[in-house]
């Protein structure tokens, strides 16, 4: 039992180990210097995202106050065009011209 627990602990601190990126402190484009700081790893979606509402920061105690994704509703299309997912992530279809048609959130 003792041995499980110890394994169930070091899969779970293993995990977060992997959910967070650190960022290097830098000069915005304003000329203000931002301190270092830990993120949450980029990915797909804002629901495990320190400022979502609902989360809060480990390190500064602060709650989150930005919406979930499912808040946000995204459209339904009845069409048989195909719609892509763009390397940033955006969703767009070609439209009668040719061009990408980018889909709002």
């Amino acid at each position: 039992m003792k041995k499980a627990f110890f394994f169930i602990a070091f899969l779970f601190a293993a995990a977060n180990s992997f959910a967070q990126s650190n960022v290097s402190g830098y000069t915005n484009s304003r000329g203000t210097y931002v301190q270092p700081y830990t993120r949450t790893t980029p990915n797909n979606t804002r629901n495990d995202n320190y400022s979502t509402v609902g989360n809060t920061n480990p390190y500064t105690g602060s709650a989150g106050t930005k919406p979930a994704d499912s808040y946000y509703v995204t459209p339904t299309y009845t069409t048989t065009t195909p719609v892509y997912t763009g390397s940033q992530g955006g969703q767009y279809y070609i439209n009668s011209n040719g061009n990408k048609s980018y889909i709002s959130r």
